[in-house]
């Protein structure tokens, strides 16, 4: 289905990303401000599996690309800050285009 692991890998990034934002943007003020707690408990659920399933393809990914140890301790440490599996992405994306050429 995807071409290499970095595809994989990006792909399941922008996922994971996506859950945290929809957590922390619609889910939390949903819960706060209109008390409806149960939107948390399924978007926290989906985002926990989301989380778990990116941290086996950067292992996966860590592997296959031989990426180093700190690569993949910074792609864990950019999924606990919002929007921070964006700002990879456009990071991975410019070294792929280095990697090419």
């Amino acid at each position: 289905m995807f071409k290499n692991a970095l595809e994989q890998f990006r792909v399941m990034g922008f996922l994971e990303g996506t859950s945290l934002l929809v957590l922390l943007f619609i889910a939390m003020p949903l819960k706060y401000g209109f008390d409806l707690p149960e939107v948390v408990s399924v978007v926290g659920a989906i985002h926990g599996g989301l989380f778990t399933l990116y941290c086996l393809v950067i292992v996966y990914a860590t592997f296959v690309v031989k990426w180093p140890i700190r690569f993949a301790v910074g792609a864990v440490a950019v999924a606990f800050i919002p929007f921070g599996n964006f700002v990879l992405d456009s990071r991975l994306k410019n070294w792929k285009k280095a990697q090419a050429a």
